[in-house]
Order: structure tokens, then sequence, then C-alpha cells
């Protein structure tokens, strides 16, 4: 099975079909493992030495994601038993099998450095350089997944004193708004509004996401509430390529728009996509502060429209397109993207309409996208092909199923934020390489048949 909605000569499910050497090698080609194996490994010859072979363990932590095998009890156990994958794992048949404590340790050094997001990212920039992707649209979206133990326990809150009641001295307001500003101004960037994070830089947007386990709630299709305990993945995928361009772990509790900014700004300090033009997410990421990042980045917005107990819109419709005198709706004509204005033109209706030589109504009606950043985006909205890029979301959606299906992102075997961190970002980096290694087969495949 493969999640790639066209015609493919290989996927990811072949890839994984084949036998364990040659998988093993065509998926490792892709992930930089002596960047990994330099940060883990002793740096100096002073000390200890080392009785384990770390590159053949690291190799052996990624085979479990690829072969589904659920914990490091059940990894050494296959270790100890079937040669041949210990062989193809890396390890010389003289070695010793690591034991848990020792891939517990070799995890704790992993959650101690950013080797595997760089990892990541030269992974994309590799699929890049090769040509695999050349995505104009990204999708953006959340999935949570739970944390290994259960809640604590909810700790009574202490009463407080009753406030005064009343209109405070002129005084006493004063310094009541001083502290208020300075307790704001002194919050962590992701307690404070999402227009914050505008003008933060991205390594503190990345270095300051919370990641401890927290209750999360989101709403069902039925429409009710469904709480968890745990973490969320946020995901920016490209909607041909469905490659993970940039990820996000944080707590359960955290906003999903929240993490749309840094996501944002990942992609356009780090990738070179010029290819690159739209951006597509659901009602969660209706704030102005994300259509403003995007405008910034020269891109566009195809965000759902979420209704806030606002007023009925006078002289427009639902999708906030002008409308006649009687009422019916401006068509969707074109953008200029010099302006950057969006152009109507007269309702069908017109041709029959009894106003229509009255001098009431306009022929053309234009109007700059920067009146209403999220009102008013390119194409318009309703717009059949602001319907037709919006569906191009379900790129990310089909993902994340794929990641809990297949790589084990329901698996959580950590109990701290930190470690499961780790767990994220190896299955994030697995499902990249997986993709870039299928890539290159059928690129292989393709150069064979044409000659």
């Amino acid at each position: 099975m493969t999640i790639i909605r066209q015609e493919s000569l290989f996927g990811i499910q072949e890839l994984y079909d084949m036998e364990p050497t040659q998988k093993y090698e065509e998926i490792m080609a892709a992930i930089d493992l002596d960047a990994i194996f330099f940060e883990i490994n002793k740096k100096s010859r002073f000390g200890a030495p080392i009785e384990l072979n770390y590159g053949a363990m690291m190799v052996s932590v990624f085979a479990r994601y690829i072969e589904r095998i659920p914990t490091i009890k059940d990894l050494v156990k296959r270790l100890t038993h079937d040669l041949s994958f210990k062989l193809d794992c890396g390890f010389k048949v003289s070695d010793a099998v690591p034991s848990e404590a020792s891939y517990s340790r070799l995890l704790t050094k992993l959650s101690e450095t950013n080797v595997l997001e760089n990892v990541q990212e030269t992974t994309i920039l590799d699929a890049i350089a090769e040509g695999f992707i050349l995505d104009d649209t990204i999708a953006i979206d959340a999935t949570h997944f739970e944390a290994r133990d259960k809640a604590p326990s909810k700790k009574e809150k202490p009463k407080t004193e009753p406030k005064k009641r009343g209109r405070k001295k002129k005084e006493e307001r004063e310094q009541w708004l001083a502290k208020e500003a300075e307790r704001k101004a002194n919050l962590p960037i992701y307690e404070k509004k999402i227009e914050d994070q505008l003008g933060a830089p991205l390594h503190q947007l990345r270095a300051e996401v919370p990641q401890e386990p927290h209750w999360g709630v989101k709403k069902n299709s039925e429409g009710r509430n469904e709480y968890w305990f745990g973490y969320k993945g946020h995901l920016a995928v490209g909607a041909s390529s469905q490659y993970i361009l940039q990820s996000l772990f944080s707590s359960g509790n955290l906003n999903d728009g929240k993490a749309a900014i840094p996501l944002l700004k990942g992609i356009e300090e780090r990738l070179p996509l010029p290819h690159l033009m739209y951006h597509t997410m659901d009602a969660g990421y209706d704030f102005e502060a994300i259509y403003e990042q995007v405008h910034r980045m020269g891109q566009r917005s195809v965000i759902a429209y979420n209704k806030r107990n606002e007023p009925e819109y006078l002289g427009f419709d639902e999708h906030f397109a002008p409308t006649c005198f009687r009422e019916h709706s401006y068509r969707y004509d074109s953008y200029d993207a010099q302006y950057e204005t969006l152009k109507y033109t007269r309702p069908k209706e017109c041709l029959e309409c009894p106003l229509v030589n009255e001098g009431i109504c306009q022929k053309v009606y234009k109007v700059k996208l920067t009146t209403d950043l999220r009102r008013y985006t390119a194409p318009a909205r309703g717009s059949h092909s602001w319907k037709k890029l919006f569906n191009r979301r379900t790129a990310v959606e089909r993902v994340n199923a794929y990641l809990k299906e297949f790589f084990q992102l329901n698996n959580v075997r950590y109990r701290t934020g930190k470690r499961a961190k780790v767990h994220f970002d190896i299955l994030i980096l697995i499902y990249n390489a997986s993709k870039l290694a299928a890539d290159r087969i059928n690129s292989r495949l393709q150069l064979l048949q044409a000659a």
C-alpha cells in the first residue's frame, strides 16, 4: 500500500517488502548517519573505553520502527535470537547484544541534542536537490497521541481571598496596570497571543515549545469533545510529494494555531522551495497573525473561515463577495498579483434583472487583498479554485494516519516529554527517509525503462 494517490512504479510498501539487507541499505543511505554517530560517540580518548557498537545500535533503533517492533525489550530479544537481523543492523557476530539500559543511555544522549532535527532537514534538502519535492502547496495540521502514563490526579486549588468590590483608586489602578503589563511581558512566548510570534526568531519559537504531557481536547465529527492526556505532533506536508517538510512536537494542550507560525518560518528560512505558493489549513488556524505571516512570505493562504460571534457583513455574501442591489453575489473573475487586487464581475442574474439599465449596480468590483487578509484570499473564498486548493489539505491527514498506523506514532514508550520527542523525531526521520529511498528506486527504474 502506497500513500501516493497516483500511478507509481514503486512505493513505500514495495520498499518494505524487500529483503531486510536491501531495505536497510536503501533507507539508511537517505540518512546522514555520520552526523548522528558523531553526536553519540565518545569525543575524547580519555575515560572508560566504549565496548558497544554505537553505529549498529543506532541502525537497530531505526530498524525497530521499520519492522514495527513495539518495545526496546522486543528489539533486544530479536537481536539475541535472529542472527541475520543482527548482521543486517551492522553488528558483528562477536558483538554482544546491547542491553535495554544501553539503549536507554543512547536515547538520552539523543534527547540532549538537536541532531535528529538537523538530519531531518538534511534529508529534505537532499530530496529537494534531487527534484523529488516540487510542491506549490503545503498542508498544515496537527494530530494527537497519548502519553504512556495516566494523567496525574488533580490538585485542589487553594482558596483565595475575595476581591475588593468597587472601582479601584487611581493610584491603585495604575499600579495594577503596571503589574499586569509586566506579568504579560514575562510570559513564555506560547502563553502570549499568536501575534507576538511574528517578531520572535525561529530558534526561540522552536526552543520554547512546551513538551511535557498535558490534557488536550478536540471536537470529533459529531461535535462532541474528546479528551486525551499526552502530546501533539504538528506537521507541514507537501500536498503532492507528501514529504514532511517541517514538524513540531508539543504538549497536548497547545493550540494548533500557535504551532503554525514556527512551521511557516521554518519553511521560509530553511527550505529552498521556489514553486511554493499556497498554504492550506483547517478552521483551527483562522487567526489574523497566520495570514500576516503567509503574506510576509509573499505567498497565499487557503484557510477555512471560523466565524466567531461576528455580526452580519452587510453588502457581502457568506464568502465576502460583494452583492448587488437585489443581494445577488458578484462572481470572482481574477487576481491581479501586481496590485494585490481581487476582481469580481456582475452576477449572472443581471442578464434578466429589470434594474440592469438603472445605473444602480457596478459592472466590476475590485477589492484590495490587504483590506482584510483574513476575509480576502487569492483565489477568492467560495470560488472553484479555492475549493480545489483547500481539498489538497487531505494530504496531511493521510500522512497523520500513516504515521499512526505504520510508524508507531501512537506507541510512546517514554514517560517524559523530552524522551517522547526523540520517539517523534525518529519516526519523522524514518518516514522521510523511506519516501526518499522509494523515490530514488523509482528514478532508477524509470531510467532503466527509458534505456
